[in-house]
């Protein structure tokens, strides 16, 4: 299921560079355009570039509901109906062709951040915080495919995904939730995507940008969330496609 899901990307370059180039573009925005981190100590980039690597990996689901609205809708999964395989194999197999092209991107991305001075902690930090990225891109990833079941057919899928847009940025991807009004600051911290990018933050040698309780246990919760999200999901996305097949 893996290799039929990468063979789509020879077929579909545009998508796949898409994918790659869009969050270039929006570091490269914030980054010399718009910029500035109000409340932000130290070199902005240190504080941004992190921020847009988890933003990244909550992005870009579209492509992922697509592709499981298709083969719902043109009988790919009836034809699996006769073959030995788990149920869910399907799901499964999008999600680690997804979580392969989510490296590539930031392997991209981080590129980007050196060109423009971005300078991370090395060591076994590095690596963590990269970790920590990859584990939150596969929670959306079942996020996004328990959406897609459930919206069922492509043109529905654009509608869910701007449920995704709230996620995004109401975080601190691009701002300290200090500088924010205090109700905000408070959703903010406690956004999945503001744990683990504030927690590669940390990792990475920069500042966290806060002082509660959700930015002290930044780390925890960088692995409790997509936890929480991949154990609730996971098994719906699941269960409701056995069901379509029954």
């Amino acid at each position: 299921m893996t290799r039929r899901e990468l063979a789509h990307w020879a077929r579909q370059p545009v998508q796949v560079v898409v994918g790659l180039v869009f969050p270039v573009m929006l570091l490269l925005v914030f980054g010399y355009l718009i910029g500035g981190g109000r409340g932000v100590s130290g070199p902005y980039v240190d504080f941004l570039v992190p921020g847009m690597l988890a933003l990244t990996m909550a992005f870009g689901l579209e492509g992922t509901m697509l592709a499981v609205t298709q083969d719902l809708n043109k009988g790919v999964v009836d034809r699996f109906r006769s073959m030995p395989m788990v149920s869910g194999t399907v799901l499964v197999g999008r999600a680690v062709a997804d979580m392969l092209q989510s490296a590539a991107g930031l392997v991209v991305l981080i590129g980007v951040g050196y060109a423009m001075g971005w300078r991370p902690g090395g060591g076994a930090g590095f690596l963590a915080a990269v970790g920590l990225l990859l584990l939150f891109r596969f929670a959306m990833l079942w996020v996004g495919i328990h959406l897609a079941m459930v919206a069922g057919r492509p043109e529905l899928v654009q509608a869910v995904q701007i449920l995704v847009w709230p996620v995004g940025f109401l975080s601190n991807a691009f701002a300290v939730p200090a500088s924010m009004p205090g109700w905000l600051g408070t959703v903010v911290e406690w956004n999945p995507l503001s744990a683990t990018a504030t927690a590669v933050r940390e990792l990475w040698g920069a500042g966290a940008g806060g002082s509660s309780w959700a930015a002290d246990h930044a780390g925890v919760l960088a692995v409790g969330w997509p936890v929480v999200l991949v154990g609730l999901f996971l098994p719906l996305a699941v269960g409701r496609f056995g069901r379509l097949k029954g």
